[in-house]
C-alpha cells in the first residue's frame, strides 16, 4: 500500500505541545485511548521485550493528586528559570510557551485523562538502552491521538514525586515512569508546523560538525 506522504507528513510536521487548546470539558472515550495504545504498541523496544505499561488515570481524586505534584515541582522549577533568564529579553515563542504551560499547571487535574508511561526496569544496565524501549511508543501514542482530535503534552515534572504517585497507583518496584501525558480533545481547528532552525545547521556528515559531502 503507497502512504499518502502528505497526510503522513501534515501529522508528523503538526504534531505539537498541547496545552491550552486542550478542552477540558469534553469526555474522552476509554475505547479511543486504547485504540491509540494498540498502535503505540507496535513502536519498537530494546530486544523486542515489550516491558511497557500504561497507566491510564481517570479518576478525579487521583487526577487531583497527581496535578497536585506536578505543581509542587512546576513552582520551584520556575522560580529557578526566572532566575536563570534574569534581565536577559525573553523571545514572543518563550513567551507564548511559558504562558501555556502555566495555564496546564494551573489546570492540571481538569484535564480529563492522565496517561503514565511506564516501563520495566529489569535487565537494561543503560539509560539509553530504558528510554529508548518506552519513547518510541510514547511519540506512537501521541502521533495516534493526533489523528483522532485529541492533544497531549509529555510532562515529567511530576517524576520528583515518582515514589508518591507509585504508592498512589500500586506501581510496582522495577517499574519506571518515564513521564505524564495530559490528554483531552483538542479545539480549535488544526495546528501549524514550529519554526526550526534550518536542518543543515544541525546535521552533520561522517563527523562533528561536517558538511555534506
Amino acid at each position: 500500500m503507497q502512504l499518502d506522504l502528505a497526510t503522513v507528513d501534515h501529522l508528523l510536521s503538526t504534531t505539537r505541545a498541547v496545552r491550552r487548546r486542550l478542552d477540558l470539558d469534553r469526555e474522552v472515550p476509554a475505547g479511543v485511548i486504547e485504540e491509540c495504545l494498540r498502535l503505540a504498541i507496535q513502536a519498537p523496544t530494546g530486544s523486542n521485550s515489550q516491558g511497557w505499561r500504561w497507566v491510564v488515570v481517570t479518576d478525579a481524586d487521583k487526577r487531583a493528586a497527581l496535578a497536585d505534584m506536578y505543581r509542587r515541582s512546576w513552582e520551584p522549577y520556575v522560580a529557578m528559570r526566572v532566575a536563570e533568564l534574569g534581565d536577559r529579553p525573553v523571545d514572543e515563542t518563550m513567551t507564548r510557551v511559558a504562558s501555556s504551560a502555566g495555564f496546564l499547571a494551573e489546570n492540571f487535574e481538569r484535564v480529563p485523562v492522565h496517561v503514565i508511561p511506564c516501563i520495566h526496569e529489569q535487565g537494561r544496565p543503560q539509560e539509553q538502552g530504558l528510554w529508548g524501549s518506552i519513547f518510541p511508543a510514547i511519540w506512537s501514542f501521541q502521533l495516534a491521538l493526533r489523528s483522532r482530535g485529541l492533544g497531549s503534552s509529555l510532562t515529567t515534572l511530576h517524576l520528583v514525586y515518582e515514589q508518591e504517585a507509585a504508592a498512589l497507583l500500586g506501581i510496582p518496584d522495577g517499574v519506571a515512569q518515564a513521564a505524564l501525558l495530559p490528554v483531552a480533545y483538542f479545539t480549535g481547528d488544526d495546528f501549524k508546523p514550529a519554526s526550526r532552525r534550518p536542518v543543515e545547521e544541525i546535521t552533520y556528515w561522517n563527523g562533528w560538525k561536517q558538511s555534506r559531502p
